[in-house]
């Protein structure tokens, strides 16, 4: 089986059967008009001869045009789908055609030949990079069009991505001896089946969009539905043994999916995606320390991948020769706030900051002063609306970078202490941490507020929060201070929050094991669920246990996250990696999206 024409086929056929369904078009009653003639094409057009396309329906061409029988010196592979009619040329074969497959080159299809195409036409562009046919262009020509191409930045990407790993992944876990006709069929009919089920909301997030549903935008699931990889195995595996090829049989269909569920654990698809998403919306983020070689290549993977636009503050020249020396070239707006060229904003940025804190001891002249100091600086941009928002604290402490922030960003509305999570990438999936860098030892109304805005980062993920907040005492075992408080923040949030899945106090052990909690505890509300966050009693447990996670576990930490602040400012840890930063960058991104009025909404 080769993927760029095996996977083309299983893909392109599944888009095609549910862009039929949308056209309201039956596959055994409409013309097909397949361009180019090479492996691809001739093992699309034999799948959708399989799903019922009829032979006398369809008109291949290759380079020489339609291929007629009457054509001499065919292949067989081209022989079989020869047509008899009287056409010579693709605009001939165009008229009237309910379905063009273009598996050939750019711009061959002109907006005549689409005019001339059948009420709803179908066009799967699928020429990389560039389509058959503009995807813009198409659509403007005929607002009825149902369109794919093989490109990411439209509506419908048809891409082996969703097809190549899924299949071999249940083929190879039945040991099949072969991969045939009946499993890539049941990867079609999976594949257009998942389309059309309710797309979790974390691929609405990845995607920027408020609500992905089935229709002529959405064909096809997008390449980062997590459902894929639960989905599609299943279906082949069970293809594989109902035909006879299968050499391990699968006895327990459900303990498979969640096998493979737990398999896509840790492959940093979280990751992938919150760098998709920063890219959607580009926002302006500061760095407020550039002129460090990590943090400047950390700015340089954020612009050449798209995921920001950096402002760079530091010493300028410094950061011009060490761009020099990573070719970094771009356009970017770099900052000394100590040089003269930074003056103007300095006094604009002082007095903002005096007025803000002129009751507090501060007066005009030291607030203009601090303006030299980059965290400074950097947070009166993003205050005064020239920045999105900002990244620092690579080198110096976290309590010393921290500090002046807190002063001059101060909390959100209604907001009553700041504290902050650290996403951990594990092999279970995701895990939410907090507060893992700013109380000491909350109160039990703080917990019970640490968890709330928890919770609503996890929301912010497309995941639905289940949280358990954490002791060394299980459900009243100890009436230590200690363990009544997280008791008394449980009582909080049940009174309050009745439809938040929280629970406590519990031992790490009985939280994240589910099947344990269950048994023990039956009564508790997250009991028999997976539980994805996590909160601490004091800082002390939540700042070790990440950090141990991080360093024996070798489990990647996004974060630390900073909850409740006025403006998105996010801190990261004394000498973060550069993959750390750059990860801290889309966060920031992503929170300055979250904040911003033209938000779209995901409900």
């Amino acid at each position: 089986m080769h993927d760029d024409q095996h996977g083309t086929a299983i893909i392109s056929a599944a888009a095609l059967l549910n862009a039929l369904e949308v056209a309201q078009k039956s596959i055994d009653q409409v013309t097909i008009v397949i361009n180019g003639a090479g492996a691809a094409a001739v093992s699309c057009t034999k799948l959708y001869k399989a799903l019922g396309a009829k032979v006398s329906q369809m008109i291949m061409l290759d380079s020489k045009g339609v291929i007629r029988k009457d054509r001499p010196d065919l292949t067989v592979e081209k022989a079989e789908f020869a047509t008899d009619r009287d056409l010579n040329t693709l605009e001939e074969a165009m008229v009237g055609a309910d379905v063009f497959i273009g598996l050939s080159i750019a711009d061959v299809v002109t907006p005549e030949m689409l005019l001339s195409m059948a009420e709803t036409p179908i066009v799967f562009a699928l020429a990389n990079p560039n389509p058959e046919i503009d995807y813009h262009l198409a659509c403007a020509t005929r607002p009825d069009i149902i369109m794919a191409t093989g490109r990411s930045d439209f509506p419908n990407q048809v891409n082996n991505v969703l097809g190549f790993p899924y299949i071999f992944r249940g083929a190879l876990d039945v040991r099949a001896t072969k991969i045939n006709e009946a499993m890539k069929v049941a990867a079609v009919r999976a594949l257009a089946e998942l389309t059309k089920e309710v797309v979790p909301e974390q691929v609405n997030i990845t995607y920027g969009e408020t609500r992905l549903a089935f229709g002529k935008d959405y064909i096809i699931p997008k390449p980062f539905d997590p459902r894929l990889i639960g989905t599609i195995p299943v279906a082949v595996a069970k293809a594989a043994v109902e035909s006879g090829v299968a050499v391990n049989p699968i006895e327990d269909w459900d303990k498979y999916k969640e096998d493979l569920l737990s398999r896509s654990g840790n492959d940093n698809k979280l990751i992938r995606q919150m760098h998709n998403r920063a890219k959607l919306d580009l926002k302006k983020i500061v760095f407020a320390e550039a002129d460090h070689l990590d943090v400047l290549k950390a700015a340089q993977f954020v612009y050449e991948e798209g995921i920001a636009i950096p402002i760079l503050l530091g010493h300028a020249e410094v950061i011009k020769a060490l761009m020099e020396e990573l070719e970094f070239e771009a356009d970017l707006c770099i900052v000394d706030p100590k040089d003269d060229a930074a003056k103007a904003k300095r006094i604009v940025y002082g007095q903002a900051y005096w007025e803000s804190r002129r009751r507090t001891g501060i007066t005009q002249y030291i607030a203009e002063n601090k303006m030299k100091e980059r965290n400074h600086y950097g947070a009166m941009m993003v205050l005064e609306g020239d920045a999105d928002g900002m990244i620092s604290g690579y080198s110096r402490p976290y309590a010393m970078v921290a500090k002046p922030i807190l002063e001059l960003i101060g909390r959100a509305p209604g907001v009553g202490r700041v504290a902050s999570t650290n996403i951990m990438i594990t092999d279970r999936g995701p895990l939410f941490l907090a507060d893992t860098t700013m109380n000491i030892d909350p109160t039990a109304e703080q917990l019970a507020e640490i968890a709330l805005m928890t919770a609503q980062v996890v929301s912010t993920f497309g995941f639905e929060p289940v949280i358990a907040l954490l002791s060394y005492a299980n459900f009243g075992t100890s009436e230590h201070p200690h363990a009544t408080k997280v008791k008394q923040a449980v009582k909080l949030l049940h009174t309050q929050h009745p439809n938040l899945l929280v629970d406590g106090e519990l031992q790490l052990d009985f939280a994240l094991n589910k099947d344990l909690h269950q048994s023990i505890f039956p009564f508790s509300k997250i009991a028999g669920k997976k539980v994805n966050t996590l909160v601490f009693p004091n800082l002390e447990s939540a700042n070790i246990t990440y950090k141990l996670l991080k360093e024996v576990n070798h489990a990647d930490s996004i974060g630390p996250f900073l909850m409740g602040l006025k403006n998105p400012i996010h801190l990261i840890q004394l000498g973060a990696s550069v993959q750390e930063m750059v990860n801290m960058a889309a966060l920031t991104a992503i929170d300055a999206q979250e904040r911003s009025p033209n938000k779209k909404s995901n409900s």
